[in-house]
């Protein structure tokens, strides 16, 4: 019998969060077809049936949940998932899932909707980089990992933002039928098999992306000065702006104050000396310019939701 994955849907999903992962399987199950045709059935379901709106405005055309049995079932994120929600019936539908020993999963801010359902206690997860911060605090009996691209614990699986969740299907056929399919699966679909890196890679410089060249040249100045002092002064400077002018226009660029933004990207430089080595946390705090401990412990739960010593941890995990 083929192995049956149901997406669940809730109104506003991010249609990408449906589509790349249910296409890993939909190839994957070509490419290793049993004797009764494909190896994944793969289904959209959601409480009522019809049609659920995605944030793209497109429509996705849904089942009704009761009576369908998934080996997977996966959550899709998006604007819709954060703020949802769970319902009685979710609830019963999520649980039951768990409770049979069936595999569960989220990709992106679906982990909100599991976190909602309390299904993420005292469990290991991830979701979109930026929203991992909130997820914690929300949700504090769960060990959030920001930067993992996606994490398995049990039977139950995260992912982190959008084209993750190709990651996350990926890595699930490679546990079903093997490494060889799942490296052909993304050579068919021209993605990484095993994707590098985590997710501070997609983060701060690239989030901030301003449009001119000045502010450009101030954050590549700052990426090369974060041990020292940088004051708004020093900024303008670079920018060839006056302090007034500097602070209006780097806001309106980049969304964040400077003092954010330098927050955000010496935390970035931080945490991957953090995962890297055995330097102290003192040492990392004075080298990327954060005056004390605390104080770069305070940035951190701003930005990831855990502290230096958290991430250390997990950075030293097997797991």
């Amino acid at each position: 019998m083929p192995h049956v994955v149901a997406f669940l849907l809730v109104p506003d999903f991010q249609l990408l969060d449906m589509s790349g992962p249910a296409t890993v399987f939909q190839t994957a199950g070509a490419l290793a077809r049993t004797a009764g045709g494909p190896a994944y059935t793969v289904l959209t379901v959601s409480e009522q049936g019809g049609l659920v709106r995605s944030t793209s405005g497109i429509e996705i055309q849904t089942r009704p949940w009761r009576g369908v049995r998934a080996d997977t079932l996966i959550v899709a994120g998006g604007e819709g998932a954060r703020e949802f929600a769970v319902t009685p019936g979710m609830r019963r539908t999520l649980h039951a899932q768990r409770q049979a020993g069936r595999r569960l999963a989220s990709v992106c801010t679906g982990a909100f909707v599991l976190a909602g359902a309390g299904l993420l206690d005292g469990l290991r997860a991830t979701t979109h980089w930026r929203r991992a911060a909130a997820l914690a605090r929300n949700h504090p009996g769960i060990r959030v990992d920001a930067d993992k691209i996606h994490v398995r614990d049990g039977d139950t699986w995260t992912s982190a933002g959008i084209t993750a969740g190709i990651d996350l299907a990926l890595a699930m056929v490679e546990a079903d039928l093997g490494a060889e399919v799942a490296a052909a699966t993304a050579r068919e679909m021209v993605v990484y098999h095993r994707r590098s890196g985590g997710q501070s890679q997609f983060s701060a410089l690239q989030d901030l992306a301003p449009e001119s060249d000045r502010m450009r040249a101030v954050l590549e100045h700052i990426r090369g000065h974060l041990g020292t002092a940088l004051s708004v002064d020093q900024l303008a400077e670079v920018a060839c702006v006056s302090p007034r002018q500097f602070l209006r226009s780097f806001k309106a660029e980049t969304g964040e104050t400077p003092a954010k933004a330098v927050e955000r990207i010496r935390a970035e430089a931080a945490r991957g000396l953090i995962a890297a080595g055995d330097s102290s946390i003192e040492s990392i705090a004075r080298r990327v310019g954060f005056t004390d401990t605390e104080r770069m412990r305070r940035a951190f739960l701003r930005v990831y939701g855990q502290p230096p010593q958290a991430l250390r941890r997990a950075a030293r995990s097997p797991g």
